[in-house]
């Protein structure tokens, strides 16, 4: 394959590049698409031991991953009535459904820009919650040292820019985020998917959504050795003493976290924010104002339910509810649309959310968005195992 993806078998390593780079490597369907085709047809082939991903920046290899989905397809599919957009979802999920039951070692090279779309290309190996135990004995799990596994890497840099940013368009945190930011330490997860804030190498591991942090110069050659098996061993027991520069802000600043976005609703943790005094807490309750209200209530109720769910499950429950985002209130009438043409189309960073205050937005409109569409046996994704 060629164009915006690219697939290449080197020695016994199957090598993904993500090649659209002047739109920071954002997933078209057709990319989609070439990325499952490519897994499918490695997953059984003898010759390919490991997979490696990686996106191209604007000049070389490396620089950025991907932005995530195409969100202007989203907007001009909600003005044509292009039923694409239904096709976009479902095929996304089923991939990242695929990546994390992937048989073979799966390693991705988080450097630079990786968001939304991105972090669904990544493998999260965060110890599954059983539906029915207790919320301690998650975070208990959660806080175990994360070093990859056995069918994988994820490899974050000094330039690494990892969010789930979706509140800012009205969306909420898809591709399995409820399933992983769920399972982060504490309650690390609920706050970057209530506040999409931008975190850097040193935050992702602190959060268990990267194994290791390596130098940016060091991948080139990284992502040559992946051809060879006994290299990639001496990689992965190289990562396991690897420590980010500077350490973690995020760790640093985890028991505030835990103590304000613990609370049971958005206007408890906005209220907790604005009480505490601290520089952070009114900078990080000025962010969540700027958000969709509503998808601020959608997105903790989605984080809540999901760390007790498998990701089958979140996945099947993330359609249910990105078909709501576009379909509870139709065409430009969404809080989707509207809040993609005030950050990318017209720019003007004023979206109109509906309602427009996080203490107006009811019980209703949120259990709105967990009612499933389809029947179980009709469900888009029900053969997600």
């Amino acid at each position: 394959m060629s164009g915006e993806v690219i697939a290449e078998v080197c020695g016994s390593a199957g090598l993904i590049t993500l090649n659209r780079p002047r739109a920071l490597n954002a997933l078209s369907l057709e990319m989609i698409r070439a990325l499952t085709a490519a897994l499918l047809a490695w997953r059984d082939d003898p010759r390919i031991e490991r997979v490696g991903v990686r996106g191209m920046g604007r000049e070389e290899p490396f620089g950025a991953f991907c932005a995530g989905g195409d969100i202007r397809f989203f907007h001009q599919a909600v003005l044509a009535g292009d039923p694409r957009l239904e096709d976009f979802f479902t095929e996304e999920y089923t991939l990242n459904h695929l990546i994390h039951a992937y048989p073979k070692p799966y390693i991705v090279f988080l450097d630079g820009i990786v968001m939304g779309g991105g972090m669904g290309l990544s493998r999260h190996f965060a110890p599954a919650a059983p539906g029915g135990v207790s919320e301690g004995a998650v975070a208990t799990a959660s806080a175990r040292p994360a070093h990859g596994s056995d069918h994988g890497l994820r490899i974050a840099t000094e330039r690494t820019k990892m969010a789930m940013p979706e509140t800012n368009i009205g969306l909420f945190p898809d591709v399995g985020g409820g399933w992983f930011l769920a399972r982060c330490p504490g309650r690390i997860g609920e706050y970057l998917a209530l506040t999409g804030q931008l975190i850097g190498g040193g935050d992702a591991l602190a959060a268990r959504l990267a194994d290791g942090v390596l130098h940016s110069s060091q991948l080139p050659a990284v992502w040559e050795s992946l051809a060879d098996g006994e290299a990639f061993e001496q990689l992965r027991e190289a990562l396991r003493y690897s420590a980010a520069p500077g350490g973690s802000a995020l760790a640093a600043q985890r028991a505030d976290i835990d103590r304000c976005f613990g609370r049971a609703t958005v206007a408890e943790i906005v209220a907790a924010l604005e009480g505490e005094g601290s520089t952070w807490a009114g900078e990080t309750a000025g962010l969540l104002r700027q958000r969709s209200p509503l998808m601020l209530h959608v997105t903790l109720e989605h984080v809540r339910r999901a760390r007790y769910m498998t990701l089958a499950a979140d996945l099947r429950m993330e359609r249910d509810m990105v078909r709501h985002c576009f379909q509870l209130r139709p065409g430009t009438a969404s809080e989707t649309f509207e809040g993609i043409r005030a950050l990318v189309i017209d720019k003007d960073h004023s979206p109109k959310w509906n309602p427009a205050r996080i203490e107006d937005v009811t019980p209703e409109m949120v259990q709105a968005f967990f009612v499933s569409p389809w029947p179980a046996h009709a469900h888009p994704l029900r053969a997600l195992g």
